[in-house]
């Protein structure tokens, strides 16, 4: 495979395709919309840790550009960047604030996650200070069952009082957040579905308003219509990658009725090339030993580039449109590949780690299932020192 992509420096770097993002998001909008429903609902467009690696600035901008009603992050520093890249979108700091961040949140027009009545009185003080007109907007999180963040339901009683001495606040969401919800073999959702209900049920009967509901994360808007409320939040889903469901029938048919496409290409080039005799080791601690005359490329990608370390001679590149397994140790900025049975490997020549090559093709995904972990462990793992380039 070659690349048309012109730039200097190291032979490293990440291809994302904003025109598979944005039909992600289409898809995802017809799944949870479909005909009759009335209100539609609204996508909130999970962007936070650099859109899962994609690239946060560039990624929100084209979510934004084609609709998308919301975009989250995980903290004021991320929406900050945001706001001062050009994005208007409301923006969720999922995560909630620290003391003291309450500022940027009114600063950058950022609106916050609540998970304790102490972050309810940093608002309010905030709000008293800065003398604005309108009340500060706020979503509530409900602890359903994960037992991270969020007020319990028991809670509720306590919280409507402190809105009632809160003239400052408006309450404009409700939320929570699964943590089983693509296993289809645990009643942990349900439970938690029953929970987060029954707390918004409490709210409405004590004459407060819970503004936008939502509580689908990727893999409840796969397989959980009753979860879809008023907006869903993909996340996984929004870069092209369905979740790890117990139940590989299940996956399947969630797959084929919500198709998808990852948008992350990850390559690099080969720096050089090594003939090891019989005998020869690669690598740091001589983890691979050759058992016959082989050729080794030498590609410009290890760990801190996001070719995780744990990937040594279990892992696999593409060059030429077949499979190189990776061999010896990869180290932080070198991997090393055996290209023995691949012809007219030459010095220069693209070796893809996520992505197309020809007939070949390896997504995070792929990868992901090989370490036990998930795609966006992997993206995310991708180094500040890659380049990343945007293409239609």
């Amino acid at each position: 495979m070659t690349s048309g992509l012109k730039f200097e420096g190291r032979p490293t770097w990440v291809e994302v395709k904003l025109g598979d993002l944005t039909g992600n998001v289409r898809a995802i909008r017809r799944h949870v919309n479909p005909p009759g429903t009335r209100p539609r609902r609204k996508i909130l467009a999970v962007v936070k840790g650099n859109a899962y690696g994609h690239g946060a600035v560039p990624v929100a901008k084209a979510l934004e550009k084609a609709g998308t009603e919301w975009l989250g992050v995980t903290s004021p520093a991320e929406g900050a960047e945001l706001r001062e890249s050009g994005i208007r979108a409301p923006i969720l700091v999922m995560t909630g604030f620290w003391s003291g961040e309450e500022h940027s949140l009114l600063e950058h027009k950022l609106t916050a996650a609540v998970s304790g009545l102490e972050q309810m009185r940093w608002l309010e003080r905030a709000g008293a200070k800065s003398k604005r007109r309108a009340p500060i907007g706020f979503h509530l999180k409900i602890d359903s069952g994960m037992n991270r963040l969020g007020i319990t339901p028991e809670e509720i009683p306590a919280f409507v009082r402190a809105l009632g001495d809160s003239p400052h606040l408006k309450l404009e969401g409700v939320f929570t957040h699964f943590a089983s919800s693509d296993a289809f073999t645990t009643k942990q959702t349900e439970e938690q579905e029953a929970r987060f209900f029954a707390a918004v049920k409490c709210l409405r009967t004590q004459g407060v308003a819970p503004g936008i509901v939502h509580l689908a994360n990727s893999a409840a808007i796969g397989a959980r219509p009753e979860t879809w409320a008023d907006m869903v939040r993909p996340g996984a889903l929004l870069y092209g990658y369905h979740q790890f469901y117990d139940v590989p029938e299940k996956k399947a048919e969630i797959e084929a009725i919500l198709p998808l496409r990852p948008a992350l290409s990850l390559r690099t080039r080969i720096v050089t090339l090594r003939d090891v005799p019989i005998g020869g080791s690669v690598g740091y601690s001589a983890r691979w030993t050759a058992s016959r005359p082989s050729r080794i490329a030498v590609i410009a990608a290890g760990y801190a580039d996001g070719l995780l370390r744990s990937l040594t001679n279990r892992g696999r590149v593409m060059i030429h449109g077949r499979f190189a397994p990776l061999v010896g140790t990869i180290s932080m900025d070198l991997a090393t590949a055996d290209v023995t049975e691949i012809e007219d490997v030459k010095l220069g020549d693209v070796a893809t780690i996520y992505g197309e090559d020809g007939d070949a093709v390896q997504w995070a995904s792929d990868v992901a299932r090989v370490l036990g972990t998930v795609s966006s462990d992997l993206c995310c793992a991708i180094g500040q020192r890659v380049p990343r380039f945007y293409l239609r």
